[in-house]
Parts: structure tokens; sequence; C-alpha cells
């Protein structure tokens, strides 16, 4: 008569298959458990926010102002000898590039901290020039700036001398016709000795407007800091620690959890 197998006694498998599902009870006995760790885990990381909050260099916006040389058009307006357009075109395609080159190779540089942005606010006649950097660059930022400037005002200059000298040359065309219309017995001639003074006029009044370009802001710091603030930081601070001490809790439930079943293991194949 054969007699029935011997029950087995379950493997570690079959131990810890119910272990598969956990409650919310089980969930709380492991916050519980683990409510060291998850202190430690949040003191660390809240730390590591008031760290980089108050210890982290502040960068702020410098801006430089330049008005671009300009004079009274015909109908009464203010042009600039060359549109604000042109000027940001040439400050980001042949400014920028020289004097960044100059002042990498004057300081010894590999590379620039921060980048200089050009822009015409709408409706001006100003070229601003923008930068964000760490108050620990603020001379290198107003050195850049000024280079540009200088650059700038260079070809401004000339076009204002060319400007002056085209002004001058009408001027001189138009008294030279008006004489003659003064000379003149035509029927005419009144007519256009007054349409030479209204041109002499003109002329003369663009000349007195013509106004080179000049630098109304260099390099001013920002009132308050840009980029992140430090009470985002240490919200966000603060918000990851709790996320952090959560799941650090749940890992370390989960390795000790694999230890013991390990553990186990080694137990079941020295007994079999």
């Amino acid at each position: 008569m054969t007699q029935p197998p011997a029950p087995q006694s379950p493997t570690p498998e079959q131990r810890y298959e119910h272990d598969d599902e956990i409650s919310l009870v089980d969930l709380a006995v492991i916050l519980i458990r683990r409510w060291k760790a998850m202190a430690v885990i949040f003191v660390v990381v809240v730390g590591i926010a008031v760290a980089a909050a108050f210890l982290l260099p502040k960068s702020y916006q410098y801006t430089s102002l330049y008005s671009v040389a300009e004079y009274t058009n015909q109908n009464g307006q203010r042009v600039g000898v060359e549109s604000p357009a042109s000027a940001v075109a040439k400050v980001q395609n042949l400014y920028l590039g020289q004097a960044t080159r100059k002042l990498l190779e004057k300081h010894e540089l590999e590379s620039l901290p921060f980048e200089v942005s050009a822009s015409n606010p709408s409706n001006t006649l100003l070229l601003q020039l923008d930068s964000e950097a760490a108050e620990d660059n603020q001379s290198l930022v107003s050195e850049l700036h000024q280079q540009i400037i200088d650059r700038l005002q260079q070809d401004q200059a000339q076009l204002v001398e060319r400007r002056h000298d085209s002004l001058e040359r009408q001027l001189t065309s138009a008294k030279q016709a008006l004489e003659s219309a003064q000379q003149s017995d035509s029927p005419s001639a009144a007519e256009l000795i007054a349409t030479y003074y209204s041109r002499i006029s003109d002329i003369e009044g663009q000349l007195n407007e013509l106004r080179a370009g000049e630098v109304t802001q260099h390099a001013v710091q920002s009132l308050e800091p840009i980029g992140v603030s430090e009470k985002l930081i240490l919200a966000a601070g603060v918000v990851l620690s709790g996320i952090l001490a959560f799941l650090g809790a749940f890992v370390m439930q989960f390795v000790g959890h694999v230890r013991q079943v390990m553990v186990a293991k080694r137990h079941y194949k020295i007994e079999d």
C-alpha cells in the first residue's frame, strides 16, 4: 500500500505571494515604521533647497539705451539718419562679434558668461542692448556694451557728417538759385523767389535740427533679480522633499522585503 506524498513546505515565492498586494493599512504601517528615514530625507532636501536659494549667484538684467542720430524731415517728423532696424542689424551682425573677440583677448577668456541682445523699442529711435549676468560680471557687461556703442557712434558720426554736407550743398544751391531769381525779370520770378525762400528755410531748419547719436543709459542694473525667485525655489524644495521622503520610505521597505526573500531562499535551500 502506497503512502500519500508528504506535504511540501511552501517555497519562499509561495510564502510571500500574498505580499504582492498592499492595503492602505500596510501603507500607513510603512510610513509609521520609516518615519525617521522620511524625516532625514525631508530635512536634507530642504537644506539643499535653502542653500540653492541663498548661495546661488543672483542674475540681473543690464540695459543700455542709445538714441540714434536724427533730424527733422520736410514733414516735420523726427527721423534717424539711418533706421533703428538698420542699426540693430549692424550690432547683431558686425559690431557684437568684433567687440566680443576684443574683450575675450583682453581678459584672456574662452567665452563670455552672458549674451548681448539688441532691439528697437517700438515707435522710438532708440537702440536697446540687454544682457543677463551675475553681479560679478557687471564690469564685463559694461565694457562690452560700451565697445558696441562706441563703434555705433563712430559710424553714426560719419552718417551725420554726410547728411550735414548734403544739406550744406542743397543750401548753397538754393541760395544761388534765389540770387538768380532775384536778378531775373521773368514774370514768374516772384513765385520762384518765394519757393526758394521756403526751400532755404526748410534746409536751414534741417541743419539746425540735425542731432548726433547719444547714450541715454549705460548698463543700468535692474532693480530686482531675474530668473527663479528664492521663494519659488524654497516652495519647490519643500514639495520635492515631501515626495522624496514618501518615495524613500517605500524604497527602503522594498529593499528590506527583498532581503527577507533572499534570506528565506537561502534557508529553504539549506533545509532541502
